[in-house]
């Protein structure tokens, strides 16, 4: 790297917001990449003279000017950026030409270097040790933060193919000369240093969440910027912010947003969103549409591998109280976990998922058990429909998985959520077993969203088929009786309504129906009955009750759930009875799981069959 630009030392000393931006954009825009040491240098500087504990206290409110910053000085940022460079080109010797590509070996010698002048203590959940700053003032690095270095480190030894590789809870490296090569550089809960350097994707691991089936964001470097952005952490304690570094983060994210640099990002898109329910922006996207993009992102180029898009949009339904919206996303976060096999290292997503499970499900059924309202999410299938989703996906996550998912935490509300449901509205749920090679299909070939959408299609029985069939099928008792007298057709036509005439039947005199006077249409010359008005009017009338009919058959549509998991294909039965069999269930629920059918990457050998389940004690 060349250093620190002359257009970038103008801004100096940053004393707003508007200077931050603009250095970000002077480096998105004009330079030929961003320079990742100096933005996370800066980065790291206002996050931590505006979080550090000696100004919490006075962060809590909405400043006077918001827009304000502590000074920070070009020495400052100068003396840091130096010691960085000075510590990567001291310990690797640098790519000269630039025409190399990074080695594992080297890759390896670069976390070491990170790795050993980080302090021996491991801050997995500590805030705001993610930038250089913090690396450079105290030695202190979270497991992004490791990663970061890395990547930045191997910058400015001039390897411009090493690059960031990112999924929900875990960060790496891939290299190479087509970007290829991947690496551990950094460590995930304790005692997993000795990964490093080791290729992704090997052993039992590679199945689990952690690496997100090998569909991680491969980053560029404007979205290793956009790492760093959404790796700010504005929180002052539990319950309150820094105002100021919400504020910075939040435009920087919409710089990123705007240049294009997000479009591959789900997470940080979801950031985003976040922070736009919080502070919205005058003419900017409003965060629910933010929210179906962070999906949209993860469906179109992760192959839907992403549970927190999903867990953003349903927090954000569940705080703004759209609680049958949020029971439909957290059952499409419980189809993308179902794809993968359940271990230790999965902890924060199971978290998200507990806490989904007892505390907001549970909390949502006490507010709607409340009241008697009849728009209440009791009364609807197919929340009921989702609540099965959500709970089988879950129970598939834990199949053939080393370690149980279920215990008796889950089960307990659980039971109670599904006793708020009157037998009659779970009756009205199709429940579906789906086949065990058809999981291992599905598997197979990738994501599983909309998984319950197309059952109707795919089983040709959706609303559309039905109407088509049922008027193909009257075309042709039309036609078959079409070879009767025009009279009989239309004196026919007409018995649906009013009553015979006995005399006119036995002696064809008189009116054909009582209390009429109407004659048969007479016959024309072309052998069909001649249109009267009244016609036209009997037509009118009898085109209305088809039309009720359409509608009455599409307010009637049950919902229909694919069940793919053993436990749960199990409990269908217990589900459906008219009264709830609540320690039945329970303890099927809690049985420890030893399921091996239709996961990837396992022997098919077993036929299929399932082991007995050991109880857990």
């Amino acid at each position: 790297m060349a250093g620190i630009r002359e257009i970038d030392k103008a801004l100096f000393p940053i004393k707003n917001i508007s200077s931050v931006i603009q250095l970000f954009k002077n480096q998105l825009e004009d330079a030929c990449e961003p320079d990742l040491a100096l933005l996370s240098i800066v980065a790291g500087a206002v996050e931590n003279s505006l979080t550090c504990r000696s100004n919490a206290g006075l962060q809590v409110c909405e400043p006077v000017e918001p827009t304000s910053l502590p000074v920070l000085e070009f020495h400052t940022i100068e003396t840091l950026y130096s010691k960085f460079h000075t510590i990567m080109k001291s310990a690797v010797e640098p790519n000269k030409g630039f025409k190399s590509y990074a080695t594992r070996e080297l890759v390896k010698k670069v976390s070491d270097v990170v790795w050993n002048s980080l302090t021996r203590s491991y801050y997995k959940d500590r805030a705001h040790l993610q930038s250089l700053y913090s690396y450079l003032t105290g030695s202190k690095l979270d497991c992004f933060g490791v990663a970061f270095a890395v990547v930045a480190g191997c910058q400015t030894l001039g390897y411009t193919d090493v690059h960031l590789a990112l999924s929900e809870d875990h960060a790496w490296v891939v290299f190479g000369e087509r970007g290829t090569e991947t690496a551990e550089v950094t460590w995930h809960g304790k005692g997993n240093e000795d990964k490093r350097g080791q290729e992704i994707g090997k052993g039992v691991s590679a199945r689990s969440w952690l690496y997100v089936n090998n569909r991680p964001v491969i980053c560029t470097r404007h979205m290793e910027v956009a790492a760093l952005v959404s790796a700010i952490n504005p929180s002052l304690n539990a319950t309150h912010d820094a105002f100021e570094v919400a504020l910075l983060q939040q435009e920087l994210l919409w710089l990123l947003y705007d240049l294009g640099h997000l479009k591959k990002y789900p997470m940080a898109i979801g950031n985003l969103g976040d922070l736009e329910e919080i502070a919205p922006k005058e003419g900017r996207t409003p965060c629910n549409v933010l929210f179906e993009e962070a999906i949209s992102s993860a469906r179109t180029y992760y192959n839907n591998q992403h549970v927190y898009p999903y867990t953003y949009q349903g927090g954000y339904f569940y705080r703004n109280k759209m609680y049958k919206e949020a029971f439909e996303s957290w059952a499409n976060a419980s189809d993308v976990i179902r794809l993968y096999n359940y271990s230790r290292d999965d902890e924060e997503i199971y978290k998200e998922f507990l806490e989904i499970a007892n505390e907001l499900i549970p909390h949502i059924m006490k507010v709607e058990s409340s009241g008697f309202s009849a728009n209440t999410i009791l009364k609807k299938p197919e929340c009921f429909a989702n609540l099965l989703r959500f709970y089988d996906g879950i129970c598939q996550w834990e199949e053939g998985s080393a370690t149980p998912v279920l215990h008796i935490g889950w089960a307990k509300p659980l039971v109670n959520t599904i006793s708020k449901f009157d037998a009659e509205v779970r009756a009205q749920v199709d429940i579906v077993c789906g086949k065990p090679e058809d999981d291992t299909n599905k598997r197979a070939n990738g994501g599983y969203y909309n998984n319950n959408n197309n059952y109707e299609k795919e089983n040709g029985t959706n609303e559309t088929d039905i109407l088509t069939s049922l008027g193909s099928k009257a075309l042709k008792d039309d036609q078959s009786t079409s070879n009767f007298h025009p009279s009989i057709e239309a004196l026919t036509a007409a018995c649906s309504e009013k009553i015979l005439n006995p005399d006119y039947l036995l002696q064809g005199d008189g009116s054909p129906f009582v209390g009429g006077d109407e004659a048969v249409p007479l016959e024309k010359e072309n052998g069909k009955p001649s249109t009267s008005k009244q016609e036209v009017e009997e037509k009118k009338e009898e085109a209305i009750p088809e039309i009720e009919k359409k509608e009455e058959v599409k307010e009637n549509k049950r919902p229909t759930i694919i069940l793919h998991s053993q436990k749960m294909k199990e409990l269908k039965d217990l589900l459906l009875a008219e009264k709830l069999n609540t320690h039945a269930i329970s303890l099927h629920l809690t049985a420890q799981s030893q399921v091996q059918v239709g996961k990837k990457g396992r022997s098919e050998s077993d036929g299929g069959i399932r082991p007995k389940r050991a109880r857990r004690e």
